[in-house]
């Protein structure tokens, strides 16, 4: 079977690419997600993964070559050992015998041309041309989305950049336009359904599409063979007739995307789920993929090894009550009263919840926390906020002083700008600021101000302004939440001293405000100790010891500090 790669939409209004380099060549075997090509957009550079394992057979662009969206750039083969039986001679010389004319005469053979009609229901897409649409990656981190909706059914004619359907995904949900004006001929995935990243999810037609004639009556006998293929789990309960389909009619709990720390891929869950593997099996195993994940091929090797044993521990009677509940939920550790609530998370809290756990568990988390002396930039505000608004159209708050003052620290001590990859330390030469936006429905998604050195404030509260608004209104694009190199949060506008949040992967340092406060301080006047009334502040630099050190953080901290307390009228521009 072959696969066509496509040149992916990176943003709302992208509409081509500029291949880069070619990391496969023709003849090279590729895993799914391992890294095809590079490309350039005028919104970003980023690296096209595999939609699926196979052999790169065709490349139809050339590197430096400019490509509409949707374009078909690459063909993957994923039948390796049909690609090599093909050229074998061997079945040309089976029809050069006579005997090979001697079954013709029989009449019997005539009933084998219905099991031929059973393609027909392809010509009902045909068309003059046909492109696959696929899950887009709306993130760095981004491994899979949710279908929320289908905006088209299969038959609609949709233009190009129309919206085809809306996706969820732990940090955005948004809407996928279509990559070429066409007919939808294909819904391959349903709504509520999770699909990974690069998976195609739907086919749109861009000639002529022609309705295939109704099926003749001899078609009907063409479903009798499709259960005895065993190609869908679904038919095999209803038969009942092998003993074979028992293990997977009775299925076990549903097996959750993350279970004991643990992720499991959609591929290994729907493998756990077809075979009849418990979750317990699957903890069990020692994974051999990235961070010891279980991988396709370590649950293939169990099942080839498994013995008949472990299949009915996953039958027991209770599994379909565990069924009922929300496989991405734990069970609770104490009894439920009678007057509490079970709220089942919705998939971005679920994503969330796991992206927290893994940052604990990849980054030994330490906090500094420090205090700044801030009157000069509330007596600022105060007296520039009006103007500020009439101007601008938007209020101007004091997250954006944060913002400059985050930017002047990291400037002064580069190294807290930093991530890691295995065992390198990656130093970003470019400040791109992440930015925690709390969203209505009480979750957060972190938006990223790129180049945020070279902005002042007015620039600054631009930025923070128009991000927040398209998040809280769906209206981000994946240039929007990624490629952040140190995040700030703001918990001091919900009433917080100070905080100290969790570092947002794969970056290594989050500083967190605290609110803004009156309080008594002691300030040296004419040489005199005086107690004097300041709007005070707390700071918290919370950072990855594994790169950043106290010493680092803390003076990086305390230059932010120094940038806070020097801002004043004659220096800042609104």
């Amino acid at each position: 079977m072959n696969v066509e790669v496509v040149m992916p939409k990176m943003g709302e209004s992208i509409q081509e690419g500029k291949i880069l380099r070619w990391v496969k060549k023709v003849g090279d075997k590729v895993e799914r997600d391992e890294v095809i090509l590079e490309i350039s957009t005028d919104k970003v550079d980023t690296e096209v993964p595999s939609p699926t394992a196979g052999v790169i057979v065709q490349l139809l662009a050339q590197e430096n070559d400019t490509v509409e969206v949707g374009k078909v750039i690459a063909v993957l083969s994923t039948d390796v050992t049909a690609s090599v039986a093909a050229p074998t001679p061997t079945p040309a010389p089976a029809p050069a015998p006579a005997p090979a004319p001697a079954p013709a005469p029989t009449p019997a053979p005539a009933p084998a041309p219905a099991p031929a009609p059973a393609p027909a229901p392809a010509p009902a897409t045909a068309s003059a041309g046909e492109i696959e649409v696929v899950m887009p990656k709306m993130g760095e981190s981004i491994q899979e989305g949710k279908i929320l909706r289908w905006v088209k059914k299969v038959g609609d004619k949709i233009e190009r950049d129309e919206v085809l359907l809306e996706i969820s995904t732990d940090k955005v949900d948004t809407e996928v336009p279509s990559p070429q004006a066409g007919t939808l001929t294909a819904i391959l995935a349903q709504e509520n359904d999770v699909v990974e990243v690069g998976s195609v999810i739907a086919r749109i037609a861009t000639g002529a599409v022609t309705a295939a004639p109704a099926p003749t009556p001899d078609a009907a006998p063409a479903p009798a063979p499709a259960p005895a293929t065993a190609q869908d789990v679904a038919p095999a309960p209803a038969n009942g007739a092998t003993n074979a389909a028992a293990p997977v009619a009775v299925a076990s709990e549903p097996v959750p995307r993350v279970s004991g720390g643990r992720f499991y891929s959609p591929l290994v869950r729907s493998i756990a789920t077809t075979e009849g593997l418990s979750v317990g099996e699957l903890d069990a195993l020692a994974g051999t993929g990235l961070d010891g994940r279980v991988t396709k091929n370590d649950v293939l090797a169990y099942l080839k090894n498994r013995t008949g044993a472990p299949a009915p521990t996953a039958q027991p009677t209770a599994a379909p009550k565990v069924a009922v509940s929300s496989s991405a939920v734990a069970a609770p550790s104490g009894p439920i009263g009678a007057d509490d609530v079970v709220i089942p998370m919705d998939r971005m809290r679920q994503l969330i919840a796991e992206h927290m756990v893994k940052s604990k568990t990849t980054s030994p988390h330490v906090t500094s926390v420090a205090e700044a002396d801030v009157t000069n930039i509330v007596k600022l505000r105060e007296k520039q906020k009006g103007a500020f608004e009439q101007r601008e159209g938007f209020k101007l708050t004091y997250t954006p002083f944060f913002g400059i003052a985050c930017v002047d620290g990291v400037k002064a001590f580069p190294m807290v700008n930093v991530s890691v990859d295995g065992k390198n330390v990656i130093k970003h030469n470019r400040i791109n600021l992440g930015m925690a936006t709390a969203l209505d429905d009480g979750n957060l998604i972190g938006t990223v101000i790129k180049n945020a050195d070279v902005v002042n404030v007015t620039g600054m509260a631009r930025a923070m302004n128009d991000l927040a608004k398209r998040a809280r209104s769906k209206k981000l694009v994946p240039d929007d939440i990624s490629g952040g190199t140190i995040t700030i949060t703001n918990v001091g506008g919900f009433g917080s001293l100070f905080g100290t949040p969790v570092i947002n992967q794969p970056q290594c340092a989050i500083m967190g405000i605290g609110a803004i406060q009156k309080r008594p301080v002691v300030r040296t006047i004419n040489g005199e100790d005086l107690i004097v009334v300041r709007s005070m502040v707390y700071l918290s630099l919370t950072y990855d010891h594994r790169v950043i050190d106290g010493a680092l953080a803390t003076q990086c901290l305390a230059a932010i500090c120094r940038s806070l307390e020097n801002m004043n009228e004659s220096n800042v521009t609104l």
